[in-house]
C-alpha cells in the first residue's frame, strides 16, 4: 500500500509541478514570453479558460479545430495530450463515438485554486507571515523534495533548511496543497507579524530572487506591449481567430508569473517594481481579447 500511496502522490506532484509552473521549459533563463510555448502549455490554457466552462471534457477532433489559429497541427495536439494523461493532467475519455480529453480532479483543484493568483492581484495584508517549518526524515527524503517544491511553487520564499516563508495571504493556499499532497503530517505552519528580526526589507531579497522575478515581469511586459498596442489599433472583434490566438498565448506566458510571485508588501520591493506594470498590462489584453477570443470558441465546429 505505501508503494501505491508513494505512486500516486508522485503523479500529482508532476501534475501539480506542470500546471503551476505552466509546462512551458525555460529555453532563456527568463519568463514570461508569449512566443514558442511548447503545445502541452497552451492546451493547458485552453482547458483552464474554456473547457471547463463546458463540462471539462472536450473533442479531440474539436480541439485539433481550436488550435489551429495557433499554428498547432494534429499530430502535435495528439502527442501532447498523449504527455498530459502521462503526467495526469487529462483523462481520456469517449461520449458515445467521439474520443476526446477530460481534466483530471486533481487538475481541477489545481486550476480553481489558481484562478485568483492569474486573474487578482495579491491582496495588501501588510507585514503579515506565514512560515512552514518541517523535518523529514532522510528515508522519505522524497517527501522532503515533494515539500521544498510544492512550498517553492506556491511561492514561498526559504528562509533556511526546513523553514519557508510568505505573505500571509498564501496561508490558506498552503493548507489546502499540503493537505491534498499528503503533506501536511510533515509540516508546522504558523502566522503571526513578528516572525524575524531585524528590517524585513533587509532579509526578502535573501529568501526570494527578486532580481530574476524583476527581469521576468519586464521581459513580459517588452514582449506584449507590442500586442496590445497591435489590437488597440485593430478592432478584435473582426479577427476572432487572431484574438484567440494572442490571448491563449499572452495567458500561457503570464499564468506562471504570479505563482512565482509571492505578493509581497509594496514596502518591501525595490522601486520602481515591475510587476505592477505586467500586471496592469495583462488586464488591458484581457479587456482587449477575451470577449472575442471566447467568440472564437463559441462558434467552433461540434462536437466539443
Amino acid at each position: 500500500m505505501t508503494g501505491v500511496r508513494e505512486s500516486a502522490a508522485e503523479a500529482e506532484f508532476a501534475a501539480a509541478d506542470d500546471l503551476a509552473t505552466g509546462l512551458a521549459a525555460d529555453t532563456d533563463g527568463a519568463y514570461g514570453s508569449p512566443e514558442g510555448a511548447p503545445p502541452r502549455s497552451l492546451i493547458v490554457t485552453v482547458f483552464g479558460l474554456y473547457v471547463r466552462e463546458f463540462g471539462g471534457w472536450v473533442g479531440v477532433g474539436t480541439l485539433i479545430r481550436l488550435l489551429e489559429p495557433l499554428g498547432v497541427d494534429a499530430q502535435a495536439v495528439r502527442s501532447a495530450v498523449s504527455r498530459l494523461k502521462r503526467r495526469g493532467i487529462l483523462v481520456a475519455e469517449k461520449r458515445g463515438t467521439t474520443a476526446g480529453y477530460a481534466l483530471s480532479d486533481v487538475a481541477r483543484e489545481i486550476l480553481a485554486l489558481g484562478d485568483r493568483r492569474i486573474f487578482s492581484p495579491p491582496p495588501e495584508t501588510g507585514e503579515e507571515w506565514v512560515m512552514v517549518v518541517f523535518s523529514v526524515p532522510e528515508s522519505e527524503r522524497k517527501n522532503r523534495h515533494a515539500l521544498r517544491t510544492r512550498l517553492s511553487g506556491m511561492g514561498f520564499g526559504n528562509v533556511t533548511s526546513g523553514v519557508w516563508i510568505a505573505p500571509v495571504h498564501l496561508a490558506e493556499d498552503c493548507r489546502v496543497v499540503l493537505a491534498r499532497a499528503g503533506l501536511d503530517s510533515y509540516a508546522d505552519v504558523f502566522t503571526g507579524s513578528s516572525l524575524m528580526s531585524g528590517e524585513a526589507a533587509d532579509r526578502v531579497g535573501q529568501w526570494w530572487n527578486l532580481d530574476e522575478l524583476a527581469s521576468s515581469y519586464r521581459r513580459f511586459v517588452s514582449r506584449v506591449t507590442p500586442i496590445a498596442e497591435r489590437w488597440r489599433a485593430a478592432d478584435p472583434a473582426a479577427d476572432p481567430a487572431s484574438a484567440f490566438a494572442d490571448y491563449v498565448r499572452v495567458l500561457t506566458a503570464w499564468r506562471r508569473l504570479p505563482y512565482r510571485d509571492p505578493g509581497l508588501p509594496a514596502s518591501l520591493l525595490p522601486d520602481p517594481w515591475p510587476g505592477a506594470a505586467a500586471r496592469n498590462l495583462f488586464g488591458s489584453i484581457r479587456e482587449l481579447l477575451e470577449k472575442p477570443a471566447h467568440a472564437y470558441v463559441d462558434e467552433a465546429p461540434a462536437p466539443r
